[in-house]
This record gives structure tokens, sequence and C-alpha cells, in this order.
């Protein structure tokens, strides 16, 4: 996720070939070809052996990169998903409530994507599910 002046706001990763300065690097490349298109043009974009798919809701870019054979409009709807559901959850989200609930937000994309796997799609499990976790990590670890 990236603001409209190109700031990371959540990122995350499953290929470890890339080291930490390739990954910025990367990141940073994605992020500034996304943010220059326009919004009449097509939300896929072809660089190196990744196919990024991105998506704008009002001051976030949400942003997928995927290798191979990936379902281009599989992944923009799983992008619409990931939205509906922090929609769900936060009540319209915006760019202040990732940044403050981190956690949260990152609960939830564990729930729904493992291993760079979407596992999960159902909003109500998802927040249920992430809504548990944070309670055991708020309790020390130990669930209730």
């Amino acid at each position: 996720m990236v603001n409209k002046q190109g700031q990371t706001r959540l990122a995350q990763y499953f290929d470890s070939n890339l080291t930490a300065d390739e990954r910025r690097q990367l990141e940073g490349t994605i992020v500034r070809r996304c943010i220059a298109r326009g919004a009449d043009e097509c939300a896929f974009v072809e660089h190196r052996e990744y196919t990024v798919i991105y998506r704008r809701y009002a001051s976030l870019y949400f942003v997928v990169g995927c290798e191979g054979e990936e379902n281009e409009l599989a992944m923009l709807e799983f992008v619409h998903g990931v939205v509906e559901t922090l929609d769900r959850h936060f009540g319209n989200v915006c760019e202040l409530d990732i940044m403050m609930h981190l956690d949260k937000v990152y609960c939830m994309l564990e729930e729904m994507v493992m291993c760079g796997n979407v596992v999960e799609t159902n909003k109500q499990i998802v927040i249920a599910e992430a809504s548990k976790a944070i309670d055991v990590q708020r309790d020390g670890g130990f669930p209730k």
C-alpha cells in the first residue's frame, strides 16, 4: 500500500531471493510507474518478470506483483476484496487507519494470503480471525 506521494505504508514480500536494497529499488520503480499512469490507462504493468496489478482507492494505491501465469483479473478482484475487508473493519479505510493500526492490517492480510497464495476471501472470517490474533497478542500470547 502506497500513498499518492509514493510513500510505502505497508509492504509484504513472498520472494526471498531479493535483498532489502533490491526490494527497495524494485518497489520505488514500480510505484513511480503506477503513480505516473493516468486513470484511463490499464491497471496492469509488466516489469521485468513481474506483472504488476494496482488500483487506486482515494489517496492509496494498492499494488500486487505476480510472477508467472497468475490471473491478473483475479488479483485485481483480490485487491478489491482487501479494500472491502479494510472498509468493513475500519469504516471507510484511509491512510491514517493503516498507519495507526498496522498490526491489524498485517493480521488481516496474513489471514488472506499465505506463502504468496490467496487462501481466504470471506471478509467476515478474515476480520474475525484477525481480531482473535490481535487479542492473543495483546494478552501476551495466551489464548483465552
